[in-house]
């Protein structure tokens, strides 16, 4: 089930979160939303080619076969003749067969790249590769890891794959435990199976400010907002 677009209500309520973390700490929270991470543009090719070439043989072991006439009805035939009734037979069923396997392959192709089928399936490994990957591009484009303390935390959602990556700078990563992120990650993905994204975030914003505010707390007149607390919204590649 496709997650539903997060509404502007939604967007509001996940920037405020983000501002009072912020409040707290001299770390920075950075929120992504992609609509999808990657157009698996590979996935309707790759089960075409698959089913195309399978067919045959999975009609043969469904006892379907292409079979040559009995050339014992052609009675008085030359033998050059029954030898080019079974060539053009034999020409015949190639032609069948590849006809086949072109009718097969356009119709899965055309059926494969319909989105919701072509998101299932594709495995499971390359999609969190691809949110993973397209979460790090915007750690970089971002520059998270320009902020003054190296501070910015990244909280990354890919609705249509229902996947999340929090991608910490190293300043933070030098002091906190990779598993002390494991219930901003939770309370988010929790969220996006009960097809509440804004919730979710609006958590795991919390929870990250909790952690970042006892490491990192805020100074006094030099706690400067180097990011914006606005969530950004990326459409579909």
């Amino acid at each position: 089930m496709a997650v539903k677009p997060l509404s502007s209500e939604e967007l509001a309520a996940i920037e405020a979160a983000v501002r009072a973390a912020e409040a707290g700490t001299t770390g920075e929270i950075y929120c992504v939303v992609a609509e999808e991470s990657a157009d698996y543009h590979a996935t309707p090719l790759a089960w075409a080619a698959g089913v195309a070439l399978l067919a045959p043989a999975i009609l043969l072991l469904a006892g379907v076969q292409v079979t040559a006439p009995d050339i014992s009805a052609f009675g008085g035939w030359t033998a050059a003749q029954v030898e080019d009734v079974g060539e053009a037979t034999a020409r015949a069923a190639l032609v069948g067969t590849l006809a086949l396997q072109a009718a097969l392959f356009f119709a899965t192709l055309f059926v494969v790249a319909i989105p919701p089928i072509r998101r299932a399936l594709t495995p499971h490994g390359m999609k969190r590769d691809r949110v993973r990957q397209r979460a790090e591009e915007q750690f970089l484009s971002k520059n998270l890891h320009a902020t003054r303390e190296r501070t910015g935390v990244l909280i990354y959602v890919s609705l249509a794959e229902h996947m999340a990556e929090l991608i910490a700078d190293e300043g933070i990563d030098a002091q906190v435990d990779p598993g002390v992120w494991d219930r901003a990650m939770t309370a988010l993905t929790d969220g996006l199976k009960q097809g509440q994204p804004g919730a979710g975030f609006a958590a795991a914003v919390g929870l990250c400010g909790e952690v970042l505010a006892e490491r990192f707390p805020a100074r006094p007149g030099d706690n400067p907002n180097e990011l914006s607390d606005a969530v950004v919204v990326l459409p579909s590649p």
